[in-house]
């Protein structure tokens, strides 16, 4: 009977420290687009993260805080000591960028396994130039 006790303990405390951990590489978990043009950027990003733990990470789901951003996430778990992306498409409305994307995983290293990301940054819209339009020249020529 002793032995049963002692193996139970043994093997719930083997359980308790098995989990799975969740390390992004992104500074803050942050990506900043910085000032870019619709014309010559594409709106994707990817936040690449690493599973520290000792378990598979499952990245149960990812979302985003509006439809002007879309999260794809890994479909098969990622392994101990692998790395594993999430892509961000941002539809590259013009203005200031400021979206929160949540994902939803087995991490323990976050509180619910509920972690997240953010992206920052300007879309601007190159002035066209008019040739027929008249250049303005100061008054003193």
């Amino acid at each position: 009977m002793k032995k049963i006790i002692l193996f139970t303990a043994v093997l719930m405390s083997a359980v308790g420290f098995s989990q799975a951990k969740i390390e992004f590489k992104a500074t803050d978990n942050t990506i900043d687009y910085g000032t870019v043009s619709k014309d010559t950027d594409s709106g994707v990003r990817t936040f690449e993260f690493t599973n520290t733990g000792n378990e598979p990470l499952v990245i149960k789901n990812v979302q985003s805080t509006c439809g002007c951003t879309v999260p794809t996430k890994p479909t098969e778990p990622i392994m101990p000591g692998k790395t594993g992306k999430i892509e961000v498409k941002y539809n590259m409305n013009p203005g200031p960028i400021r979206k929160t994307i949540t994902v939803e995983s087995n991490a323990s290293n976050y509180e619910g396994g509920r972690i997240s990301l953010k992206i920052k940054g300007e879309v601007i819209v190159p002035k066209e130039v008019n040739p027929l339009e008249k250049k303005k020249t100061s008054p003193m020529q």
